[in-house]
Formats: structure tokens, sequence, C-alpha cells
């Protein structure tokens, strides 16, 4: 069964400007729990420092992942996104 692993890490600038604005975590997990829903997105880990962020999507190719990814509230404020696809074995 294939994955996409996306991990995330926002920058020093936009961790501060997304603390500083309480609608913007809001609107995020609007988008996670819409993809849970959807059954696309598989996990989702949130560092302690809130700095970086793990997704694994499922039943979508890494081209869509990308597009989903851009849609993200946070998407401006984030410095590395990094894309893997995986093979998941149990």
């Amino acid at each position: 069964m294939n994955r996409i692993l996306v991990l995330i890490t926002l920058s020093e600038g936009g961790i501060e400007t997304i603390k500083s604005n309480p609608e913007l975590p809001k609107k995020e997990m609007e988008f996670v729990d819409t993809w849970k829903k959807e059954g696309i997105l598989e996990s989702f880990f949130i560092s302690v420092s809130k700095k970086d962020a793990v997704l694994i999507f499922q039943n979508i190719d890494e081209a869509k992942t990308k597009e989903l990814i851009k849609t993200l509230p946070f998407f401006p404020y984030m410095e590395k996104i990094e894309y893997h696809n995986l093979n998941k074995q149990f």
C-alpha cells in the first residue's frame, strides 16, 4: 500500500505569526479534519515544539498531495516541505 509522507518545518517568523493569530490554527485543522474524513489523510503528527509536522496521505498521488499542501493556511509560513513516497509493509 503506497503512502506519501510529508515533513513540514515552519519558519521562525511563521511560528510567531501563527501564534499571534488564533484563527490560523483553527483553519488549518479544518483542512486536516476534512482530509481525515475523506480518507486521504492516514496520520497527522505535530512536534512538541509545534515547528514541525508529519502527515501521511493515502489513496492519492504525490502531485495531488502537493496541491493539497499548497491550500493549507500555514503554507505561506512553511520553510521546508519534503515529500517521500513510501510502500507500507504492515
